[in-house]
């Protein structure tokens, strides 16, 4: 960070030596080694107040909104307060440039992109807590002692190096660095000014602007920071809801609070175009710095998964690390099918799907087919001694991200699920299915309860509906719908069959009667091995970004087996039998560390489905209102 700190001064004065673009270079290559999370200090797990202004930090993010593209001052001219001489200054890297004279005549603009990110949406505790171990003493090096005082934080930011630069800068004429590349940007005004407030105020004290300033993250209860994040290359290849992990320089500069101060006396500053902003807008874009910090970008690489415990690098980049792997999956897995069972009331069939459905990935579209998906309905569970809150708490220690959802009256008539676009404050409002990839959506159907579901009950359930079975959502903006596709693992709790579709269902059968379900429940994995959890953890994302394929022998063999099924009764299977064979066969495959069909897993899968299909029916039978 000390060197990051020289780069920024000497790129800052020498804005045509070139320097920059090398020492850029520098840092970027640096950053893509396997080992730059242990130097780096991370947002998610730092408090803001102890991070030194223009250091360098990583995000863990989603991308909620993508704002329209900035115009800011990539090269000016100032005067040199001691010299009096006019210099260069390069302005990137900065939401505040400073400036000794209001005329710029020599003035070069730049183009940059922001984002609005927030942390992954539903990461579980687990996730949080391994990261931050392993950024340890990057932490302790950030870290005050527990002597440091609220009257000490209210410095934090001003001091060491920059305090009496900062200090100068405040006291001289002020420029923003960044200006609206169009009337109607969403654009955040932090470079002009806009809703700051003072930076140097104690955490304490940032409890009276977040009151009122709704940070927009997907689900409801979130904690943890948003960041405006600002691209300066290449910001077409990022979409919105895409998982980042972000190295970059932060601002969070107290000149700003002086903007903010001049801009309600006096719009002299601004660029005429802002005056078409709403007060709406002007807020919402330009939050206070020490609630939403901005984060210039260095260096982002997408995220295929949130797993701490995986390397960095892809599975194919590590080939010892997969190929241990692979060699332990089978043996991992049965031990992770003992560890279900007991859930799932002694019902090995059921944790045996259960498995299935957390490792499965849409992999592939076809048209509008979302390949690979596996929504599971566990029918039969239990309604008693809170049966579906406490299995969730299970998947919630297995899987990096996931979020429990209430299917109640009051849940599906008022809760937002789908993300709207505001034109007043020119932003996407986020909703509960504004997910990332991969996250494990558990609908608890138990909490039905009779009534009547109002309008926004009915689009809630729709977008539901179509999030099972198309794998997308459709975006509300007002005048229209957006389709954004995603890939959510659904698996519905219910007591009959669910009232969603879903692409298998599977009825629990209790090999068990406890007398007291809740003492039973009480007792079993109580307090798992952290190293047994963490095999699982590693297990399930492993298999779940394994590759996967059918060679024409294999297609062969299944062509002439189902042919064989239907010659005695041809209404015994139907094609769509038949694709939801090929996809148990596909993940009960790589639950094995399989990335091939073998003749011997196709019969397993055709032997659990058949197993399914019986206990299904025979429900029916016993049941006469079940479909």
């Amino acid at each position: 960070n000390n060197c990051w700190h020289d780069f920024i001064t000497a790129s800052q004065n020498n804005p045509n030596s070139g320097w920059e673009a090398k020492a850029v270079e520098f840092f970027k290559d640096h950053l893509k080694e396997k080992d730059a999370h242990t130097w780096v200090p991370s947002l998610n797990d730092v408090p803001l107040h102890y991070l030194k202004p223009n250091s360098l930090v990583k995000f863990r993010c989603l991308i909620q909104d993508m704002f329209d593209p900035e115009f800011y001052m990539g090269v000016y001219e100032a005067v040199d307060p001691s010299t009096k001489a006019k210099v260069l200054r390069c302005g990137k890297y900065k939401d505040v440039t400073e400036c000794g004279v209001r005329s710029l005549p020599n003035t070069v603009t730049a183009e940059r992109q922001t984002f609005y990110c927030v942390p992954i949406p539903g990461e579980n505790p687990w996730v949080k807590e391994i990261s931050s171990s392993c950024l340890g003493f990057v932490q302790a090096r950030v870290v005050p002692s527990t002597s440091y005082a609220p009257t000490r934080q209210k410095r934090s930011y001003e001091e060491d190096d920059d305090m009496d630069d900062m200090d100068t800068q405040m006291q001289r004429e002020p420029h923003t660095a960044g200006v609206q590349a169009g009337p109607q940007s969403p654009t955040e005004q932090h470079g002009n000014g806009d809703c700051k407030r003072r930076e140097t105020e104690a955490p304490s004290s940032q409890t009276a602007p977040a009151s009122h300033l709704d940070l927009n993250f997907p689900l409801p209860g979130e904690k943890g920071p948003s960041c405006l994040v600002k691209v300066y290359e290449d910001w077409d290849g990022f979409k919105l809801n895409d998982t980042l992990e972000v190295f970059g320089i932060l601002s969070v500069s107290p000149a700003l609070s002086a903007l903010a101060d001049k801009k309600d006396a006096s719009s002299s500053l601004l660029d005429p175009t802002e005056c078409m902003e709403t007060a709406e807008e002007q807020r919402v874009h330009s939050p206070p710095a020490s609630l939403v910090p901005r984060l210039h970008v260095l260096y982002a690489k997408p995220l295929p998964h949130n797993n701490p415990l995986l390397p960095s690098a892809t599975l194919e980049d590590n080939s010892a690390f997969l190929s241990s792997t692979l060699s332990e999956m089978a043996s991992v897995r049965a031990e992770l099918l003992t560890f279900l069972t007991p859930i799932l009331l002694g019902d090995a069939l059921a944790a045996e799907y259960l498995i299935l459905h957390l490792i499965s990935n849409v992999y592939s579209r076809r048209d509008v087919l979302p390949l690979g998906k596996f929504t599971l309905n566990l029918s039969g569970c239990p309604t008693v001694a809170s049966y579906t809150e406490r299995f969730y708490q299970i998947i919630q220690q297995l899987v990096p991200s996931s979020y429990y959802l209430g299917m109640s009256l009051q849940n599906m008539n008022q809760m937002r699920f789908v993300p709207k676009k505001d034109y007043s404050a020119n932003r996407l409002v986020s909703g509960a299915l504004q997910l990332a990839r991969n996250t494990s959506l558990f609908l608890d159907e138990t909490q039905l309860e009779q009534g009547q579901l109002d309008t926004a009950g009915v689009r809630n359930v729709t977008a539901l509906g179509n999030l099972i079975t198309w794998q997308k959502v459709d975006y509300d903006f007002n005048y229209h719908q957006m389709e954004f596709p995603c890939n959510i693992n659904v698996l519905i709790a219910s007591e009959g069959r669910s009232l969603l579709p879903s692409d298998c269902q599977i009825h629990l059968q209790s090999q068990i009667t406890p007398p007291h379900m809740e003492e039973y429940l009480s007792s079993i994995h109580v307090h798992p091995q952290a190293s047994q959890l963490n095999k699982f953890r590693m297990y399930l994302s492993v298999a779940r970004l394994l590759n996967y394929s059918i060679s024409d022998e294999v297609t062969k063999s299944v062509e002439d087996d189902f042919v064989d099924m239907r010659k005695d009764d041809p209404q015994s299977i139907s094609a769509e039998d038949l694709h939801r064979m090929l996809v148990v066969a596909r993940l009960l495959s790589l639950s094995l560390g399989q990335t091939s069909l073998s003749r011997d897993s196709w019969l397993r899968a055709k032997h659990i489905e058949l197993l399914r299909r019986s206990r299904m029916e025979q429900h029916t039978c016993v049941n006469g209102n079940e479909p």
